[in-house]
């Protein structure tokens, strides 16, 4: 199924929270809308599930428009699975019964599907055969997690939504229901919606992601392009920590503002960044020196991080951040150069990708 978002506006008074959204969804990709609080990306989503009504612009899933200011199709009448930031389950229901209820309930499920066979399925896929009749309140949170997913694909939606649902997991599990998450998309197929501000995890999990930013769509790309060649200072600076440095660009050269004597290659930075004159230096695009062929500064943060130690330098008139692995430790406080590494990280140009 595809979904075609075109021109999309939501407002609320005179607050416009969408501001001409235009996306389309391919069948069976995993897109993780991506922002910071505020951005819109939860308000994105309701209107994909029928819970809101567009103010302007049009929703379509497979050629048939479910929402637009004249008539909005209400969930219940729409192909979708939902899985919410709070796990939501009922007290009185045990796992098997999550997963039957949606069966029973779900106007779209086949009426030949034989429901024991789809409920051992979902059991499966979710690997909770050894909780089936467990209650809510006899559940870690992760295994919560899953009956939300489990009970969420049961139906076999044409679309699943996700609205941060890993938010209210500790660190450790974050990182396993990922993985869990990743392997659901790889057996049903699904198509998958994922609101997160969480960069890694749109990083990690995502075929596609779709940066917003105050109503608005950034950039849309691949995981890699949206990293490593950021179209906007804002996607620069939310996903990843950029190193923004000002300067001038001369063909394809760029010249630091301080310090002159060096030129720096063209790496597929965007358009819109040369001009504003800046050029975008990840973390570990660059590296700290005692040599006098960079930009001078003071350390003024060290953080060990295990297998790297992350530095704020102060230079001239911003701070930087560097990240480099413990065989090169600098203390705090010491008078260094910042500099770009000899080897750069990734030096082709991104491919062309939509966008609004």
């Amino acid at each position: 199924m595809t979904t075609v978002i075109k021109d999309l506006v939501r407002r609320f008074g005179t607050f416009e929270a969408l501001k001409g959204i235009n996306l389309d969804i391919q069948k069976g990709e995993f897109i993780a809308i991506l922002g910071p609080s505020g951005c819109g990306k939860t308000t994105f989503l309701r209107l994909l599930a029928g819970f809101d009504s567009p103010t302007d612009g049009s929703i379509q899933m497979n050629g048939i428009e479910v929402g637009s200011r004249k008539a909005t199709l209400p969930p219940e009448k729409r192909n979708i699975g939902m899985v919410f930031q709070s796990f939501a389950l009922w007290p009185h229901l045990n796992v098997k019964e999550h997963m039957r209820f949606p069966l029973v309930h779900h106007r779209f499920v086949p009426k030949n599907m034989n429901l024991e066979k789809r409920i051992q399925e979902v059991l499966d896929i979710t690997e909770l055969q050894d909780f089936a009749n467990r209650m809510p309140n006899e559940l870690s949170g992760g295994q919560k997690q899953r009956v939300a997913l489990g009970r969420a694909i049961a139906p076999k939606p044409d679309i699943l939504l996700m609205d941060e649902p890993l938010s209210n997991l500790d660190a450790e599990l974050r990182m396993e229901m990922r993985r869990e998450i990743q392997e659901i998309h790889r057996l049903t197929k699904a198509t998958i919606v994922y609101v997160t501000h969480d960069q890694g995890e749109a990083l990690a999990m995502a075929d596609r992601i779709v940066v917003m930013n105050e109503g608005r769509i950034e950039q849309v790309g691949t995981p890699r392009d949206i990293y490593s060649f950021p179209s906007t200072e804002f996607v620069a600076s939310f996903v990843g920590k950029a190193n923004l440095i000002k300067g001038g660009w001369h063909g394809n050269h760029f010249v630091p503002e301080l310090a002159p004597s060096l030129k720096w290659t063209d790496l597929g930075v965007s358009e819109e960044l040369k001009k504003r004159n800046i050029y975008p230096l990840r973390p570990e695009q660059v590296e700290l020196s005692y040599e006098e062929d960079g930009i001078p500064g003071v350390i003024t943060s060290v953080q060990y991080q295990g297998k790297e130690i992350h530095y704020t330098v102060q230079t001239q008139d911003q701070s930087w951040v560097v990240h480099m692995d413990i065989l090169h430790a600098f203390p705090l406080g010491e008078s260094v150069f910042v500099r770009m590494k000899q080897e750069p990280v990734l030096v082709r140009k991104p491919e062309k990708t939509a966008s609004n």
